[in-house]
């Protein structure tokens, strides 16, 4: 039941990398292309660029952003119960805040910001994943193999092997967030450039929470219908005068079919330094570039109450969740006064970071994988507009596309990377010189993606099958 106790539980919920949000403001929210910005959430998307604010002295800007997403994942085990099966999992980010404050003197600039940089949802699959009913599967023609010679002996008269399926009870929780706390110095060049310089602190915490217990076998109703494994095997063995011989493989379907829990948080900290350059070749055309180091994060393992999993999680092990290097460009552009586009181009170095995968040698030992195995980089492209449609409001509409640098030797049910079209829109109000109020909202959706697994059919024989 290893994939039970797997250390994530992930899929894109956000703008951004495998692991990194850059869904940072509202004002992204409704327009999905900030890379080249002039306003405040430029603390986060384009720190060299909050030189060019209005005016001197003290800006504060304050967003949340709700979210939610609905996971679907489809298999054809042929040794589940339901061919395919379809496993639902709700993710809820309620509160996705950000936070920033900027004091600007001339060329001078500080800035602070708070973001979920990583993470920032819970996921629920109250059925399960196909990772934990692919464990309970194979216990059915396991125990008809055990039983099998009996069968045979007496003729098949007995009918012990003529049952199919299984019930088990299973929940899964998953929480993951990352938040940054970052800072800036930005300084002003001359008319055309600014640069700036900074950084930010990164709290991690992963939290799983679930079980999988009650195993059962549908065994033949002449015997007791539903009971575990091992307890039917005792069964037969009473009926048929092999107790002796048949306790060894009922002392076996107990350990495999075991009652497992599992109450951890894993959390760490890491730092990333931050450089960024801003090019204000006109009135009418802004550029900029933005560099963010990768974040070297190591993870700290707390059981709860002893509930590890059956031995899966370690107290006090530590394992790799490193956030990757990430690469900005970005254009805004106004050919009028009341129109303004946006471009930005973002790269996540994927297969340089370290997320902490791991694999079997093929002696049981698990071994760390390079992500230069399983991932290439992550690419996005955004575009947006904003037309001023009077001095009070502003409409927008944007537009990202997201390229995942995920294989399928990535992908699991428990942690899966998509390729995704998001489209958002909104307003921005105007209340006075000082005051703006941002309305917005996204749609993403994403791209279905399949691997293929070796497994075997009821009848022993091996098979090959999808999940989605």
């Amino acid at each position: 039941y290893a994939l039970l106790l797997a250390a994530g539980i992930s899929g894109q919920l956000f703008a951004g990398g495998i692991l990194t949000n850059t869904n940072q403001s509202a004002m992204f929210t409704r327009m999905q292309s900030r890379d080249a910005t002039l306003g405040i959430d430029a603390t986060y998307f384009n720190p060299a660029g909050l030189t060019l604010l209005p005016n001197n002295g003290f800006f504060l800007s304050l967003s949340n952003q709700t979210l939610g997403q609905t996971k679907w994942i489809t298999s054809n085990n042929p040794l589940f119960n339901t061919i395919p099966t379809e496993y639902e999992g709700n993710v809820s980010a309620p509160f996705f805040p950000s936070i920033y404050a900027v004091y600007k003197m001339d060329k001078l600039t500080f800035s602070a910001g708070f973001n979920p940089i990583g993470g920032g949802g819970g996921a629920t699959f109250e059925t399960g994943l196909p990772s934990f009913e692919s464990m309970v599967a194979p216990i059915v023609p396991g125990t008809k193999q055990i039983l099998a010679p009996i069968d045979v002996a007496t003729g098949g008269i007995y009918g012990f092997t003529n049952f199919n399926g299984y019930s088990y009870d299973v929940s899964f929780e998953g929480t993951s967030v990352f938040f940054g706390y970052q800072a800036n110095i930005s300084y002003q060049l001359n008319d055309m450039f600014s640069v700036a310089i900074g950084g930010r602190f990164v709290t991690a915490k992963n939290t799983y929470n679930g079980y999988l217990k009650n195993i059962q076998i549908n065994a033949p109703a002449a015997y007791g219908g539903s009971m575990a494994p091992g307890t039917y095997v005792r069964t037969v063995g009473g009926a048929t005068g092999q107790s002796a011989a048949l306790e060894p493989y009922a002392q076996m379907l107990d350990a495999a079919t075991a009652d497992l829990e599992v109450d951890v948080i894993e959390s760490g900290t890491g730092f990333t330094p931050i450089i960024s350059l801003n090019a204000k070749i006109s009135d009418n055309l802004n550029l900029m570039f933005k560099y963010e180091h990768q974040t070297k994060l190591e993870l700290e393992t707390e059981v709860i109450d002893g509930k590890d999993g059956g031995g899966m999680y370690t107290n006090g092990e530590k394992k790799r969740s490193d956030m990757p290097t990430q690469i900005a460009l970005g254009a805004m552009y106004k050919p009028m006064d009341k129109l303004m586009l946006t471009t930005g181009f973002h790269m996540y170095l994927d297969s340089k970071a370290d997320y902490g995968k791991t694999k079997d040698d093929g002696t049981g030992n698990m071994v760390s994988v390079p992500n230069s195995e399983i991932l290439d980089n992550s690419l996005e492209f955004a575009l947006g507009t904003e037309y001023s449609l009077t001095e009070k409001v502003d409409l927008s509409l944007g537009y990202l596309y997201t390229k995942t640098g995920a294989s399928e030797a990535y992908q699991s049910d428990l942690s899966y990377s998509l390729n995704s079209n998001t489209i958002g829109g909104g307003l921005g109000y105007n209340i006075n010189e000082m005051i703006q109020i941002n309305l917005g909202g996204s749609y993403t959706m994403y791209a279905p993606s399949e691997k293929s697994f070796d497994g075997m059919n009821p009848n022993g024989t091996p098979a090959t099958y999808k999940e989605t």
